[in-house]
């Protein structure tokens, strides 16, 4: 005897009239699916900055800051995506044409023509091929860690520096801006998004999906920032291809290395702009689309192509003009994943289920709460005040990022 189809726990939220729903997310996953797009998601050339680093919603107010708070973090990822990318490649330009003309803009309008065209693929599952790159990530991870191991045991080693700021306040300071760093490249702003692209029932498929992420992220995450802290201490850049490729002196891996290195990097950099720009394709076609309509129809077809261009042009725009890789990860973390990652779930849990509070449950919660608060704010402050003193050393459409 057949089983009855399992009932939909959320049907408030499959509505027929959603056009970015029904376009943008619609359900045809498998669980490996959601594997190669948490992957792309977490697992991210933001590890290129960790050696650095160590240094129920309703209709109300809430679910309003929280697509305000998700949107911030989507539209940061993909600013930081596209101005890695453009400095990736003006790296292994400048390795290859030390006294050529190119700049760091120019780059980045590159790479946001590339990203324009792939912009157009209709709906999250439709990027599942090019999330598959997202595993990727070992490989350059596994080059980075070898160039670093190699740049450590060379003659040509940098002096390594692990001490501590002198000033107590800077240590403070730096600390938390570390926190919000490695918060932003550990968090995930999309989970709620990626389970919407799997076929139902979704939830054993999201687990399966997560341990394949995490397995990546625990392979991936740990390796490079030991092995970049070790060989660069405090001189860590934000980009670890730049220390391994120093203006000034020889390089420090082969150049054919960092090359594939740059290559895979730029493979998933465009993934993750592709992926972190879905939700905002959600809210714009919620209300640009016709639902009634064909998705390849003229009626959708044209408006897609002219907000999605919109939205990449505004984030390589804002990449080009404000070149703070490792600075935008920290206000990201601060602002957007903390808060979306620590404090909303425990915060939604407690207002949905009111567990009594004489229970367990409810003080760890409210702990969490109160202890990430603090930690929000801290690393707001301490991030924002460091992009304000980088803020001095660089004009608009500066050439460098500053570190």
């Amino acid at each position: 005897m057949a089983e009855p189809p399992e009932r939909d726990p959320f049907p408030e939220f499959r509505l027929d009239s959603d056009a970015g729903a029904t376009f943008v997310l619609e359900s045809k996953g498998k669980w490996w699916h959601a594997g190669f797009h948490l992957t792309t998601a977490i697992v991210g050339p933001t590890i290129l900055t960790l050696p650095y680093a160590f240094r129920g919603l309703g209709s109300g107010w809430m679910f309003y800051f929280v697509i305000f708070i998700q949107t911030a973090i989507n539209t940061g990822v993909g600013i930081g995506a596209i101005l890695l990318a453009g400095e990736c490649l003006k790296i292994m330009y400048e390795n290859l044409s030390p006294n050529g003309s190119l700049k760091l803009y120019e780059f980045i309008a590159m790479v946001t023509v590339v990203m324009i065209v792939l912009s157009q693929l209709p709906s999250f599952h439709s990027l599942r091929h090019i999330n598959f790159a997202s595993l990727l990530c070992l490989g350059y991870t596994f080059l980075m860690v070898g160039a670093c191991i190699n740049a450590g045991l060379s003659k040509n080693a940098p002096p390594r520096d692990y001490s501590l700021e002198p000033s107590g306040s800077s240590r403070v300071f730096s600390a938390f801006t570390s926190i919000s760093i490695i918060a932003a490249i550990f968090g995930n702003g999309i989970l709620p998004e990626i389970q919407a692209t799997l076929a139902p029932p979704a939830t054993g498929k999201m687990v399966k999906g997560l341990l394949m992420c995490y397995t990546v992220a625990l392979l991936t995450f740990y390796s490079a920032a030991v092995s970049g802290y070790w060989v660069f201490g405090n001189n860590s850049n934000s980009n670890i291809l730049k220390s391994l490729m120093p203006d000034e002196g020889p390089s420090l891996a082969p150049t054919i290395v960092l090359g594939l290195a740059v290559v895979f990097v730029l493979l998933q950099l465009l993934a993750i702009g592709l992926v972190y720009s879905q939700v905002a394709y959600e809210i714009m076609e919620k209300q640009s689309a016709d639902v009634k309509q064909g998705m390849f129809s003229k009626r959708n077809l044209i408006p897609r192509l002219i907000l999605r261009s919109l939205y990449v042009i505004f984030c390589g725009f804002m990449a080009a003009m404000l070149p703070f890789f490792g600075d935008i990860s920290g206000v990201v973390g601060a602002i957007g994943f903390i808060p979306l990652d620590f404090i909303l779930p425990m915060l939604l849990y407690n207002m949905t289920y009111k567990p009594s509070r004489s229970t367990l449950t409810y003080w760890i919660n409210l702990s969490i709460i109160i202890v990430f608060t603090g930690v929000g704010i801290m690393g707001s402050f301490s991030s924002i005040r460091k992009l304000v003193l980088d803020a001095n050393k660089f004009k608009l459409f500066s050439s460098d990022v500053v570190d």
